[in-house]
């Protein structure tokens, strides 16, 4: 009670502290900077709104630091000013940069219609074909000619939606445009971030966002949509009580055009290949520095698989990847320092560093031309497991090894293929009662579930543990992780959940007078593949009841150390509830089928000497 005590004291003056610091920053800037508003005119004629925060300063030319948003770049109006004080933007503004945001084309006053992660036209024709990057492009180009005292050099960042904008600007070919930082970047919503994952609808997070984002706004406004109204706190409740996907289709009728967009395209077709940033990512000239968290729940995907793009498609650009153990946006809080999440901790302020010894040294040599090359590695990437960053010249390093671990009768984990014949585990997958994501009962995604204890999963007869014996010494792992399945199933479609699962030793605990930690199983990663694009995504086809049959798929990459005196788990199981919705286990459109298409499926799991089951991991020596 003591120790409870003197934190929650001094986090009283911690906070307090903080205030006053904010408070000091809020008067700085006010005195130091004005704010003005402007139209910014694009080659078809639409305009975009956006705002200008510039130093008074006249004696020296200053670097432009923008970011466009469909967030909106409120408070409208000169006299209101986005409270920058409050965040490590602050330190910008004392490095003297004219800070800028815009509202993008078809978003609250910006001018023209929206469309969701609108493709990149990589041949424009005429002032018609416009894009992300067009926009870019022209917005640069009108900043750098109109306001004044600007060095003429300029960045672009941005975190998540935004970081999509920040990539496509690394796209438009400014040549001002000299340092670009996509952050949690929106960069491929089929195969792995936000809505899908491997073709499985993220339900949960796709209606919670586009319930409010994807209303219609016809005209510029400053006026944001109201929010949906849930009849329930309880999240696994009401997405099962609520049904199939079309009785959600029901609740927004022909209003939302994306939701639409999602339901008309249940495969990767060519719509959803247009909108894959990658796409974009050829001859990019500014220098690049990719940011992630190991732990977000939204968009990890997307900050690993665009360096990749980067490093094979623009292998002369000056490209580096930064990824630390945090949630979503972690890395830019000033009040969540990096230090833990959830239950486990990490053992230093993350984010600071990340803060004042990776991103603004960067932007501020690139823009600047001050301090020295920060000469960064190809990737900086922090281990959970051992707590501490590491940097390499490739991602995935080149050194690391893929190493096979078989399942096993009787739940274990080895090197060894099993030699025994016609050997499975099974279980009875029910989509009226599916997995839960969390043991927690609430309703908003928590983003603490990315490395929430596993036990209460273990109790279920619908999930398989597999583990390894007691690790007599280190085992890191450095990319991605792949499930090797054979399988089959009692009917026509299922989905398969994969958990990559640290489990700590019974006498565990990070402090024994504040918490004791023992068996925690700590979820270091998940995916769950949708089994009818096990061969294609682009073509899905049915199971055939009984028969054993393949699913291969990748885990999003992994960078953990798993302690000696730790065991290594798996899990697998066919369902994640409400995170993912729900497969019908039968071989229908799963956006239009009915409640009464949901059936039971018996699934084995077979781990034998004709089909060994496997996890193959990237083993760093």
């Amino acid at each position: 009670m003591r120790k409870l005590l003197f934190s929650l004291v001094f986090s009283s003056f911690w906070l307090a502290g903080l205030g006053q610091e904010y408070n000091q920053d809020s008067a700085w800037i006010r005195n130091n900077y004005y704010k003005i508003e402007r139209s910014i005119p694009m080659r078809d004629g639409v305009k975009l709104f956006t705002a200008f925060y510039i130093p008074k300063d006249t004696t020296r030319d200053h670097p432009i630091l923008m970011t466009r948003s469909p967030y909106s770049c409120a408070p409208y109006g000169e006299d209101k000013w986005r409270a920058y004080w409050n965040g490590y933007q602050r330190f910008y503004f004392h490095e003297g940069y004219i800070m800028v945001i815009q509202d993008v084309r078809g978003r609250w006053m910006s001018e023209g219609q929206f469309v969701d992660v609108r493709p990149f036209i990589k041949d424009k024709k005429s002032n018609a074909d416009v894009d992300e990057a067009s926009d870019t492009y022209d917005a640069i180009d009108w900043i750098v000619r109109h306001i004044p005292h600007n060095n003429g050099r300029v960045g672009v960042s941005g975190i998540s939606y935004p970081g999509f904008y920040a990539t496509m600007a690394a796209a438009s070919g400014h040549p001002a445009l000299k340092a670009v930082s996509p952050q949690a970047p929106v960069t491929d919503w089929f195969i792995g971030d936000d809505f899908h994952h491997n073709g499985a609808f993220f339900v949960m997070d796709a209606w919670s966002f586009y319930s409010s984002f994807g209303k219609p706004r016809p005209l510029p406004t400053t006026v944001g949509p109201a929010e949906f109204v849930y009849s329930s706190h309880d999240n696994y409740k009401w997405y099962l009580e609520t049904g199939a996907l079309k009785n959600l289709m029901k609740l927004t009728g022909d209003t939302i055009a994306f939701w639409k967009d999602l339901y008309q395209h249940p495969d990767l077709d060519a719509w959803w290949k247009a909108r894959n940033a990658r796409v974009a990512m050829t001859g990019i000239k500014p220098a690049m520095l990719v940011v992630g968290g190991l732990f977000d729940a939204e968009d990890c995907f997307g900050a690993w698989n665009l360096f990749k793009a980067l490093r094979s498609q623009s292998p002369a650009t000056n490209s580096h990847l930064v990824m630390g153990p945090w949630y979503h946006g972690q890395w830019a809080s000033v009040t969540s320092p990096g230090n833990h999440l959830g239950n486990i901790r990490f053992g230093s302020n993350t984010s600071y560093h990340f803060q004042q010894d990776i991103e603004i040294p960067f932007f501020n040599f690139y823009l600047k031309g001050e301090g020295t090359d920060p000469a960064l590695p190809a990737a900086t990437i922090f281990f959970s497991g051992a707590n501490a960053w590491k940097t390499f010249s490739q991602w995935p390093p080149a050194d690391k090894q893929d190493q096979s671990i078989y399942f096993q009768p009787g739940g274990g984990l080895s090197p060894e293929a099993p030699a025994s014949k016609n050997a499975f585990s099974e279980y009875l997958s029910d989509p009226a009662h599916p997995v839960p994501y969390t043991a927690a009962v609430h309703f908003e995604r928590t983003r603490e579930y990315m490395t929430d204890d596993q036990r209460f999963a273990s109790r279920r007869p619908d999930v398989l543990s597999f583990r390894t014996p007691v690790l007599t010494e280190d085992l890191t792992l450095a990319g991605p992780v792949i499930a090797d399945l054979n399988v089959s199933i009692s009917t026509t479609d299922a989905d398969f959940v994969v958990k990559l699962i640290d489990v700590f030793p019974d006498d565990f605990s990070y402090d024994k007078q504040i918490s004791a930690m023992g068996g925690y199983e700590m979820l270091v990663h998940g995916e769950i593949m949708r089994g009818r694009f096990r061969e294609s995504f682009g073509k899905p086809v049915p199971f055939t009841p009984g028969k054993v049959e393949k699913v291969r798929f990748a885990l999003p990459d992994v960078a953990h150390t798993f302690k000696k005196g730790h065991r290594l788990m798996i899990q697998v199981q066919s369902s994640w509830f409400p995170l993912a919705d729900r497969n019908p286990q039968k071989f229908v459109d799963i956006y239009t089928c009915e409640d009464s298409d949901f059936q039971k499926a018996t699934i084995r799991l077979y781990h034998d000497s004709d089909h060994p089951s496997r996890i193959i991991l990237p083993v760093l020596k």
